[in-house]
């Protein structure tokens, strides 16, 4: 059997998820609005949920990660935005929907969180990095028996 090929891709941070958390505050801060709260304990709700949107959506746009790779080998490299490349290890990893979701362990600690969607990605990158993930994940449930 022949070995599977690298992947690489540039990476940089999904819109769709930007838009989807203000998405939820707007619907967050509709709930608490209309619900029978007393006035100044709606207005307390309201700031927390603008204050954690506000946060989400600066720790998202400043992401680090400039570009990953995944060589033949399942060994995983992250390039950082001052250009360093770095090794990584694959903590966990999520499939929804056609989004990929990559939490990378980097070696001089520290996590970095990847999103793969469909507006800051290739579908054929998403597709192979799906395979590659599935049998990453069959190597190890057959190595736990």
């Amino acid at each position: 059997m022949t070995s599977a090929p690298a992947i690489g891709f540039e990476y940089r941070v999904s819109r769709w998820a930007a838009r989807l958390s203000i998405v939820v505050a707007v619907l967050a801060v509709l709930a608490v609005a209309s619900c029978a709260l007393p006035l100044w304990l709606k207005f307390l709700s309201i700031a927390i949920v603008l204050i954690a949107t506000w946060r989400s959506l600066s720790g998202t746009s400043r992401s680090s990660v400039a570009a990953v790779g995944l060589s033949h080998d399942n060994a995983w490299t992250v390039r950082l935005a001052d250009h360093e490349d770095m090794p990584a290890t694959l903590a966990s990893f999520r499939v929804m929907a056609g989004v990929v979701l990559l939490r990378l362990r980097l070696a001089r600690g520290g996590v970095q969180i990847v999103v793969l969607a469909p507006d800051n990605s290739d579908a054929d990158i998403r597709r192979r990095l799906r395979m590659r993930l599935a049998t990453l994940q069959l190597d190890a449930s057959a190595q736990r028996v």
